[in-house]
């Protein structure tokens, strides 16, 4: 495909097998049922000599790649957190495909470091985030777009690792920074994802995990005690970590306890809302980032819940200079005219190039509008409710964490072996899609929200399988012969046949 009248053939092609897939994924089995290996059967062992056809391409998206596909945007995928997908981020995608520019400085291509600073202006103020974290005209704050929340926890991380020692070298300027990297430390708490971890073995920056309360959050006063102990020990806190919205049960860490601990100490907050960050550009839920104040840094994935496509990532600094310092280079062939007074935003992050990722950000903020936006999240949430209220209708099930957002944390009244059972007779199903997690010893069931998509019938089905999957397991527990089966009820609402909250 050498031309662009090759190029507009197969482009709008590609635009009806979007469309068709997407208009048509829920007939389609939401968890992928290929076994490991299964793709290298379907085609040959080496690329092709010559060119190949659109036409032979096309055919083999079917054949070799959706049987391997688990559809994260079907109504029936209900695992981990949901993923952002829209035609206005999509067409964003398709622009900066095209442009295909390495913005890794201001000069390398102006609109894509000006927008990204814009469009993050505009996402900031959306949820209120103090004006000290945006670029505005001459701040010191300012947003960049990460590739994942996980890899703004290791740049918060290293950040804040390098100003502990510049601090610590201006105590002593006789210091080595390897003489004070084994005296640093960072807390998180038990319920925190995985990478943080994975940041402290990055850093090589201890990391203690600290326990949770009976919410599932980490209070301020289990801190303060925790770095009173480092401190008595000569060592240095240096970095926290606090979760708004947790993995394993969406639990939010108390950041108004947390934050001034962490001033007090001079301590560098790092807040991570990967997925319930973009619930606060709705107004009933900007509450839950109180205390945000307080934090070095701030980050949530538009690409989880607010209509953006994967990668796109928020993160947010008070003092750009903090993360500059951390990450800077200046080889003379990356030099120009204007640095100084532009952002060069290859020291805001690990990688040296970068994508024109600001664009489906603005294509999807300028689509939709706020409006729509609130409304979806509205809508989601809406809908975990409903699904709240069918376990709590059954006596065998219970609700195991506050339901906030998107997510409904559920087990039966039975042994974690059951629940385990039970997961995995949903999962093989091939109906929905769902994963476990532990929670203080207990395997529960997680369900999410996730497609743009899912409606109160989809709710429902997702329903009547568990149950029917229950049935088969523990049918007569508690004296609770069958799990019924609830009419749809008035407009075929579970919220028609039982009211939520």
């Amino acid at each position: 495909m050498a031309t662009s009248k090759e190029f507009r053939v197969a482009g709008k092609d590609m635009v009806d097998v979007i469309c068709n897939y997407l208009d048509n994924i829920e007939e389609r089995p939401p968890l992928s049922q290929v076994r490991p290996g299964y793709l290298k059967d379907l085609i040959p062992c080496e690329a092709p000599e010559k060119p190949e056809s659109w036409e032979d391409v096309k055919k083999d998206i079917e054949r070799v790649i959706m049987p391997g596909v688990t559809h994260w945007h079907s109504p029936h995928f209900h695992a981990y957190f949901g993923t952002g997908n829209s035609f206005p981020s999509i067409l964003g995608d398709m622009l900066s495909d095209a442009i295909s520019c390495i913005g890794f400085s201001w000069i390398a291509s102006p609109a894509c470091t000006e927008l990204e600073t814009v469009a993050m202006d505009w996402l900031g103020k959306m949820i209120s985030l103090p004006e000290t974290f945006l670029a505005g005209e001459q701040g010191l704050g300012g947003g960049v777009i990460q590739g994942s929340a996980s890899e703004s926890t290791v740049i918060a991380l290293l950040a804040a690792k390098m100003r502990m020692i510049r601090k610590q070298q201006e105590i002593d300027p006789d210091l080595d920074q390897f003489d004070i990297l084994p005296k640093l430390v960072a807390y998180t708490s038990d319920q925190s994802h995985s990478s943080v971890n994975r940041a402290s073995m990055i850093s090589s920056v201890r990391m203690r995990v600290l326990p949770t309360d009976e919410r599932n959050a980490l209070r301020g006063d289990t801190l303060i005690e925790a770095m009173k102990k480092d401190r008595k020990k000569g060592l240095l806190p240096t970095f926290v970590c606090a979760t708004l919205g947790t993995t394993n049960s969406l639990a939010f860490d108390r950041l108004s306890e947390i934050g001034p601990a962490c001033e007090d100490e001079d301590v560098w907050l790092h807040v991570d809302a990967a997925y319930a960050g973009s619930a606060f550009i709705c107004p009933e839920y900007r509450s839950l980032l109180n205390g945000v104040e307080y934090a070095s840094s701030f980050n949530f994935n538009p690409h989880k819940f607010l209509r953006v496509n994967f990668d796109l990532s928020a993160m947010w600094v008070k003092d750009k200079r903090d993360i500059v310092g951390a990450f800077y280079t200046d080889p003379v062939y990356l030099q120009h005219g204007h640095q100084g007074s532009v952002e060069d935003y290859r020291h805001w992050q690990i990688p040296l190039g970068r994508r024109f990722r600001a664009l489906k950000l603005w294509f999807v903020l300028r689509m939709f509008g706020v409006e729509k936006l609130q409304e979806h999240i509205r809508h989601q949430v809406k809908l975990a409710r409903e699904f709240k209220a069918l376990v709590m209708s059954d006596q065998r099930f219970t609700i195991e964490a506050e339901v906030i957002l998107g997510l409904v944390c559920f087990r039966l009244k039975g042994t974690n072996t059951q629940n385990k059972e039970l997961l995995d007779k949903i999962n093989k199903s091939g109906k929905i899609h769902m994963i476990g997690t532990e929670l203080k010893g207990r395997y529960i069931l997680r369900f999410a929200v996730c497609a743009a998509t899912t409606e109160s019938c989809h709710i429902l089905y997702a329903w009547q399988v568990i149950q029917d999957c229950a049935i088969e397991i523990c049918d007569g527990v508690n004296g609770y012969k069958n799990g019924g089966t609830l009419s749809n009820g008035v407009n075929g609402t579970a919220e028609a046949c039982i009211s939520p909250d």
